[in-house]
């Protein structure tokens, strides 16, 4: 056999069997991103909950690299070869797709062309249209951890080049949040030996104080002012917690917790924030307390009832007891799960859509388990009508039943702090599809 033939068959050989092995997993990778999307298309989970890529098929390659890329695992897929969002509600915009793309395809936007995000207007230094009022994390759409605790130390880093010298009694800033933002921003202003205070409605660290027991917590690596790296990808939510805390040490006596700010003055050189027993004045304000703001009622009677809460703090304190939990998003299924792990506890979950379309696909399977299992009754398509002592009236697909009841946990989401912000001055947009 001649050399150049040996060497075809020496060499083209594996290279064909590699070629072979990569078409294979390229089409076995395409169908099942093609079914994913399309079960989420039959399921109604098509709307992405916050920031979200968005993909330009005309410099998508097809590479991969983004698909591989996401920590959430495959929220994205390849389908004829160009990457496409196909689990879109389990997308919590990590951003890292866009990092990884080496042709700039992907962008990062809110809302949907059918669905709107309201977002403050901000400079890239962080400052809304009010000058001297900053925003960071949540609030201004940023709802990760890692990018939270950058925005916060980021927004004093811009503070202090207005900063200079004040001849005035007034506090240089004042922090409203004590949650991921917040907290970095405090340990930051500590750090830049700022005069400030942190006002706090609720307890320190933010929606994550408001997890269930147990909660799993995904993050990646940051850096705290004061404190050092912060090294958690994953962690219980008592393990966050106590870290939280630890770090709050280094600021304990410039933090008030549960003191809601009512309304912020701006008087020229300066902003009045009155509280429920105190007037704070300050230089320059930074909002940090996210987007879940006030908790959503259900607006029926009977809701006044002292049964009724808006969190999930022990479930050990429902053993025994009939529980309704209200709510279709992670924060729901998380309770309602927590809950019927309790000895002796009926559990009711009570959604009023034909979807959990904002919730964590293992939270739906979850559920959907313990609801073939028989541990929760799931009622879809459903709205409270009347809170009673002793029982709750539920309406279902025309249907109305009475329920045995001891407690009602309401996981409605929270009622944004637009109006607040409108109040202040503060511009705010609504977004569709938008970065």
């Amino acid at each position: 056999m001649p050399s150049y033939f040996l060497n075809i068959f020496v060499f083209g050989g594996p290279l064909a069997l590699l070629a072979g092995i990569y078409l294979l997993i390229q089409q076995r990778n395409h169908r099942q991103a093609v079914k994913k999307l399309a079960q989420a298309k039959i399921d109604g989970l098509t709307e992405p909950p916050t920031l979200h890529p968005e993909i330009d098929p005309a410099i998508c390659i097809g590479c991969g690299t983004c698909v591989t890329a996401c920590p959430e695992g495959k929220i994205l897929g390849l389908v004829n070869r160009k990457a496409v969002l196909v689990s879109p509600t389990s997308c919590i915009g990590h951003g890292a797709c866009r990092e990884a793309c080496p042709t700039g395809a992907i962008d990062l936007v809110f809302g949907t062309a059918t669905r709107g995000v309201e977002i403050p207007l901000l400079s890239q230094e962080f400052e809304t249209n009010v000058p001297g009022i900053f925003i960071a994390g949540e609030l201004g759409g940023m709802g990760l951890i890692v990018n939270a605790i950058t925005q916060g130390t980021q927004a004093i880093e811009a503070i202090m080049r207005q900063a200079g010298t004040s001849n005035t009694d007034a506090f240089d800033l004042i922090i409203v949040g004590a949650g991921p933002a917040g907290l970095s921003a405090a340990l930051a202003a500590k750090e830049r030996k700022l005069r400030f205070k942190v006002l706090e409605q609720d307890t320190i660290g933010g929606t994550v104080s408001h997890y269930p027991r147990g909660k799993i917590v995904m993050t990646r690596p940051a850096t705290l002012p004061l404190v050092g790296k912060f090294q958690f990808k994953e962690a219980h939510k008592e393990v966050l917690m106590e870290f939280w805390e630890s770090a709050a040490k280094e600021v304990a006596g410039d933090i008030i917790t549960c003191c809601q700010v009512k309304s912020i003055e701006n008087l020229g050189d300066k902003f009045s924030l009155t509280t429920g027993n105190e007037t704070f004045t300050s230089r320059f304000v930074l909002l940090a307390m996210g987007r879940r703001g006030t908790p959503r009622k259900l607006d029926v009677p009977g809701e006044e009832l002292s049964k009724v809460v808006y969190r999930l703090i022990d479930p050990e304190q429902y053993s025994n007891r009939h529980v309704l939990v209200v709510g279709g998003g992670d924060s729901a299924l998380e309770a309602a799960l927590a809950i019927s792990e309790q000895r002796g506890t009926t559990t009711t979950l009570s959604y009023r859509n034909a979807a959990f379309s904002r919730a964590k696909p293992k939270n739906r399977e979850a559920i959907a388990a313990a609801h073939t299992q028989g541990r929760i009754k799931v009622l879809m398509n459903s709205t409270v009508e009347l809170i009673e002592p002793m029982q709750v009236i539920i309406s279902s697909n025309n249907q109305k039943t009475a329920l045995p009841n001891d407690e009602v946990v309401v996981c409605a989401g929270g009622v944004l702090a637009t109006g607040f912000l409108k109040n202040i001055g503060i511009h705010v947009e609504e977004k569709f599809g938008a970065a």
